[in-house]
């Protein structure tokens, strides 16, 4: 299994962990609160942390190029849903500290 995370600073956590939860509750069978949220895609999974002003999205799935795609769903979204405060996002292998 490929893991990665990426750490977005955002006093805004909790609304946009919410509102990517929401959106994919549509069409999939998303587990939310507040502070934690776990997005089951088809190609992996994405878990969500909003805590002291920061939004920490944790991807799983089975290959490199799956978790790569996952990335790009989540990024998007969330980019879309931040349009007023851009976030940086980076994703590091898990386990890797981000700078």
């Amino acid at each position: 299994m490929n893991h990665s995370v990426a750490e977005i600073s955002t006093e805004r956590a909790s609304i946009y962990l919410q509102q990517l939860c929401k959106h994919f509750a549509h069409k999939l069978a998303v587990e939310f609160t507040p502070e934690q949220g776990r997005i089951p895609f088809s190609l992996g999974t994405c878990r969500l942390e909003a805590a002291d002003g920061r939004l920490t999205l944790k991807v799983e799935a089975e290959d490199a190029d799956r978790l790569v795609q996952v990335e790009g769903i989540v990024e998007r979204h969330l980019v879309r849903f931040a349009f007023r405060e851009p976030p940086a996002i980076v994703w590091h292998p898990a386990g890797q500290a981000s700078s």
